[in-house]
């Protein structure tokens, strides 16, 4: 199972997509500095994510969600909760 996932940083208010087979490692890897994108933003907070059932379908969700449509789809879902 993979999970695609959307970050919010608490320090900059941007967000950071990516997709990962393995959700706990990959936020701690995220929130340690590890991943070059997001060390400059930290502290991260998950603020969505969902389930895929295979890497493709992760890495098709993924780009759409960082696309324009995708962009305009989180944020009518999560209007009422993201940081503003």
């Amino acid at each position: 199972m993979y999970y695609v996932y959307l970050l919010q940083s608490l320090k900059d208010k941007k967000f950071y997509t990516g997709f990962t087979s393995d959700s706990k490692r990959r936020f701690e890897e995220h929130n340690t500095g590890l991943v070059t994108a997001t060390n400059y933003s930290l502290p991260l907070n998950l603020v969505y994510y969902e389930f895929c059932l295979n890497q493709h379908d992760a890495i098709h969700r993924e780009k759409y969600l960082k696309s324009v449509n995708g962009k305009r789809y989180i944020k009518n879902r999560l209007k009422n909760f993201l940081l503003e």
